[in-house]
């Protein structure tokens, strides 16, 4: 008996001391920078480097102002195919890969919603894009905050998707609360299995939706972006996201930028409740809200035709009026 014991124990004292080696593993993984999809190319920002696509317009005629596409947590650039030729035909669009995500550089922190903001910034100047519309999904909505408050100059416009504007309106998947767990979220992330990860983007979609099949053309779509990301870049993403709303609601941050503002969202998001947060944003002076009903957290993805549409006609109004002495810049837009 007492060898059997002895043997359990030394098995047990194994398996710790291999969570802990595995943790502290993942803990301290980085990935540099690397091109993995067609278009892309490395741009390097400050101490970051960050894969960008750069699209001139394809179509004839006058080009309007540039668009900057920043996707949602867990994703990449790639979530924008889906709407990318409608904006595309009359607008230079760049899509951005942000820190820790998709082909951009991994790096062990630096994760911060203004250091991406910056980086973000740093970006688009040397680009040469000024006067752009930035559309943010859900944590890219963040970034696309926190750029409007650095640099107003290079944010004409604001578009926001699926983003919450307070700590405690996100609800986040359950695999995703366990993969933050401390020594055992190491190990399930190096045991997840790709019908795992699936599972754990359905909530990025409507009810019933199943993730592998949100993007037809693309189905290992969200299995790709998520085995891109190091553990760190992940866990990293999602905590500073919670620092930044913790620090100060995103709508009053808008608020005081005068930025112009559209806020967008499906109506049967499940991670955030949109109907709420809609009521928060349209809060904003000059502000326009849009539920489109029977979509979930990505319309870019799941109702591209009418994102597309709306994201169009608010970058084709009128550019707002220039700062009044003394002050910032007057909202633009107005309500629905």
């Amino acid at each position: 008996m007492r060898r059997v014991v002895k043997a359990a124990l030394f098995v047990l004292v194994i398996l710790i001391a291999l969570a802990v080696i595995n943790a502290l593993v993942l803990d301290s993984q980085t990935k540099s920078a690397e091109v993995t999809a067609d278009g892309g190319k490395i741009e390097s920002a400050s101490s970051v480097d960050l894969q960008v696509f750069d699209s001139p317009a394809t179509g004839p005629g006058p080009e309007g102002a540039p668009i900057v596409l920043l996707h949602c947590f867990g994703c990449s650039s790639q979530w924008w195919n889906p709407i990318l030729g409608t904006l595309n035909e009359r607008h230079r669009i760049i899509r951005i890969d942000l820190i820790g995500h998709g082909g951009s550089e991994k790096p062990q922190s630096g994760y911060e919603i203004d250091t991406q903001g910056a980086a973000v910034a740093e970006t688009l100047n040397t680009l040469g894009v000024q006067g752009a519309t930035v559309v943010g999904h859900s944590l890219g909505g963040m970034v696309a905050a926190s750029l409007a408050e650095q640099a107003s100059e290079l944010a004409d416009r604001v578009v926001l998707i699926g983003t919450a504007s307070e700590p405690g309106e996100v609800d986040l998947p359950f695999t995703e609360r366990v993969t933050r767990t401390p020594v055992i979220g190491e190990a399930a992330w190096r045991l997840r299995l790709d019908a795992m990860i699936k599972s754990g983007y359905d909530s990025a979609f409507a009810p019933g939706t199943d993730a592998g099949d949100a993007f037809p053309d693309d189905p290992n779509r969200v299995v790709d972006d998520n085995r891109a990301m190091t553990y760190n870049s992940f866990t990293g993403s999602n905590e500073k996201a919670g620092d930044f709303l913790d620090e100060q609601p995103i709508a009053s941050r808008l608020a005081a930028t005068g930025v112009p503002l559209m806020w967008i969202d499906g109506s049967d998001d499940e991670i955030i409740d949109a109907a709420a947060i809609a009521e928060e944003f349209h809060a904003v002076p000059g502000a326009i809200t849009k539920l489109i009903d029977g979509v979930g957290h990505s319309p870019n993805v799941e109702a591209p035709d009418e994102t597309a549409k709306l994201i169009l006609d608010f970058a084709g109004v009128a550019p707002p009026a220039a700062p009044a002495a003394g002050g910032g810049k007057k909202s633009g837009g107005g309500k629905p």
